[in-house]
């Protein structure tokens, strides 16, 4: 495995519905194959769960700072990562391929991964596992587009809706 370094009281949080039952098992196996430590808030078979519930908790733990990496399993990843971008200071991102996770940690520093249990194979989901658990944000001149997001979601979560304007759209 890569250099993903967790302090001792840091651990990767992962949750899913029904639809990622199978996949957290593969990822949680992989993760005790190379020592990362995790709490799993996730459902515990293939019965019918709601995936708000456990989007809801991971992305809160990530919001508030119990956590510093997520990671939600549904049928597509889709529905966790709509539920997970509601809370502050999480950046979601649904990816089916190790470049998706790489890009997505590189520019937009996720903080929790989504992934579809039943849009992408095991092997290439543990892939994508992976590259995103190894790359570091580059900061860089990726951290104004993150600058922008942080106003967007202060402006946004008052109630108020956020006007970038649109004369300066560099």
């Amino acid at each position: 495995m890569g250099a993903y370094v967790l302090d001792a009281t840091d651990r990767v949080w992962i949750a899913n519905d029904h639809g990622g039952y199978l996949l957290k098992r593969c990822f949680v196996s992989y993760f005790s194959q190379n020592g990362i430590e995790y709490r799993d808030l996730g459902c515990s078979s293939e019965e019918i769960a709601r995936y708000p519930y456990y989007a809801a908790a991971v992305a809160s733990a990530v919001s508030g700072g119990a956590a510093k990496r997520g990671i939600l399993i549904c049928s597509t990843g889709i529905g966790m990562s709509i539920l997970a971008n509601k809370y502050p200071g999480v950046r979601a991102s649904v990816c089916s391929s190790p470049y998706e996770a790489k890009m997505t940690r590189l520019h937009n520093d996720s903080n929790i991964l989504c992934v579809g249990g039943r849009t992408v194979g095991d092997m290439k989901a543990l892939d994508t596992l992976e590259a995103w658990l190894t790359t570091e944000y580059i900061g860089e001149r990726h951290e104004i587009s993150l600058s922008l997001i942080r106003e967007a979601e202060r402006t946004n979560m008052t109630g108020e809706v956020w006007d970038p304007g649109f004369s300066d759209m560099r």
